[in-house]
């Protein structure tokens, strides 16, 4: 494990949202939801590719609050561009377990 300073955490734009929109993916090479995130006023809706498939269905992941990367540059995924990086936890066969906020809080709210 490599290690950061204080300094470079800082650095990474980490803030709440709220999936609004959901939306299968088909041309992503493996299994993706392309989801429209509410990140508040101040950076408004974005988009992101997300490997979700096979353990969130489209129905409830509209709704749920997630922490955000919202400073990465954007990248392309096929046709897609994914603004955001919605964050989760790779188990061991691979599969993503969102990275989820115990109680709603406004969306944009940064991680401190």
């Amino acid at each position: 494990m490599e290690t950061i300073t204080w300094q470079d955490f800082e650095k990474v734009e980490l803030r709440a949202g709220t999936i609004i929109e959901v939306n299968d993916f088909p041309k992503a090479k493996k299994p993706a939801y392309q989801l429209k995130v509410d990140l508040g006023q101040e950076i408004g809706i974005k988009q992101s590719s997300a490997q979700l498939t096979k353990l969130y269905s489209r129905e409830e992941l509209v709704g749920k609050q997630v922490l955000c990367v919202v400073n990465f540059p954007p990248r392309q995924v096929a046709n897609f561009l994914s603004e955001i990086l919605v964050t989760g936890y790779i188990l061991p066969d691979g599969e993503v377990v969102l990275s989820s906020i115990e109680r709603n809080i406004p969306n944009g709210t940064k991680l401190a």
